[in-house]
């Protein structure tokens, strides 16, 4: 349970780390907040776009090698975002760490419900999903702190000595699994999903700065609807294929699925933008604004803990309402205008960390069970972890 929480601790407050850091990071670099928000961006995009690909080789190859190998990729990675000389050496080893984030990523749920089952495997479960909370509250408030009273270059110093830890103790404690017989490998399946859902993201990244009609942005949706289809002809004739279509036949399965993207485009995507918003118009300290996003984290971490020890509670019942509170702390901050404090957003974050809460324990649960053990539980959640 340590050794694969140390490693989602380390992947998922890499997402948030790095927002309250932009502005000295343009400082330092002699660059522009724009070209930096690829430091974020890129980061995303090689996440989702490797995901699948990782989570159906750990099947083949082993579920703990691939996140042992991510681990390693990240951690060197982080060592080069720490000393890079300028703003392009920096994007390109984010991107690296992306790599080895989707290796960690897409193997450590099926990690923890290949070593825990029955209400053990509810209480990890529960305690992943706490772990996913404290990370993202220790993201804007560790990386306002180093920022401000050490160096920006610190919040990826600060990785090495855990992930070393987490080498030593993955190395020692946690079982090799992989699925039984030998599987030939879907080689143009991963190829034409990473190329959708590099192609996708890139698009949506770029949309915002050059506009929806630009050349380049229409292109990049051409090439994912191309790719994509590509994808679903491939999946539908390979004997092992990286993502069994006919899973989406499974009403649970699909409903599983849609869940996971609802969660991540309204509870997180804001973030980026609050934390930009307090530092660069209402002129907070980097602590500060990470502050202010704390108390969505903390209900994340309170609701979830709560849920594992008097759970475990219906997906659908768990879910449902999660969702709902997304919702509403989402209509909370709705309310936010040009005269705004910070004051204003912090009751929507508190709902919506709640509904976090709620959601994330039982979407992994819940994604185990709707799919048998040997029909590849790494691609089940690495499709999860690409919304």
């Amino acid at each position: 349970m340590a050794a694969i929480s140390l490693g989602t601790f380390m992947l998922l407050v890499d997402v948030t780390i790095v927002t309250v850091a932009l502005p000295d990071m343009a400082k330092d670099l002699d660059t522009t907040l724009a070209d930096l928000e690829w430091v974020v961006d890129i980061y995303a995009l090689a996440l989702a776009a490797l995901l699948l690909g990782v989570g159906s080789s750990a099947d083949r190859i082993g579920r703990k090698k691939v996140y042992l190998s991510g681990l390693i990729v990240f951690t060197a990675a982080s060592l080069v975002c720490a000393i890079a000389p300028n703003a392009g050496v920096l994007i390109a080893a984010r991107a690296v760490q992306g790599l080895g984030a989707a290796g960690m990523f897409g193997t450590t749920i099926a990690l923890l419900g290949m070593h825990y089952s029955g209400r053990e495997r509810g209480v990890a479960f529960a305690v992943w999903g706490a772990t996913n909370a404290i990370a993202a509250a220790a993201g804007p408030v560790v990386g306002g702190l180093l920022t401000e009273y050490l160096d920006w270059r610190w919040i990826f110093f600060v990785n090495l000595p855990v992930c070393l830890i987490a080498v030593v103790m993955t190395v020692r404690v946690v079982r090799e699994a992989k699925s039984p017989g030998r599987q030939r490998a879907d080689v143009l399946g991963t190829i034409t999903f990473t190329v959708a859902s590099g192609a996708l993201t890139f698009a949506l990244i770029h949309a915002h700065s050059d506009g929806w009609g630009a050349p380049l942005t229409l292109g990049m949706f051409v090439l994912a609807v191309v790719a994509l289809a590509l994808f679903l002809v491939v999946e539908s004739r390979h004997e092992h294929p990286i993502l069994d279509l006919s899973l989406f036949r499974r009403p649970t399965f699909t409903g599983i699925m849609l869940s996971g993207l609802i969660l991540q485009g309204a509870a997180f995507a804001y973030l980026l933008f609050e934390s930009l918003w307090m530092q660069t118009v209402l002129g907070y300290g980097p602590v500060k604004a990470g502050l202010y996003i704390l108390p969505m984290c903390g209900a994340a971490f309170v609701v979830s803990t709560l849920a594992g020890k008097f759970g475990p509670f219906p997906a659908r019942t768990s879910m449902g309402a999660g969702l709902a509170l997304i919702a509403l702390g989402s209509a909370l901050q709705a309310t936010l205008d040009a005269g705004s404090s910070a004051d204003t957003i912090v009751a929507g974050l508190v709902v919506s960390g709640m509904g976090v809460g709620l959601v994330t324990p039982s979407l992994g649960a819940a994604a185990l069970a709707s799919v048998p053990f040997e029909r590849g539980w790494p691609r089940v959640i690495s499709l999860i972890g690409c919304w």
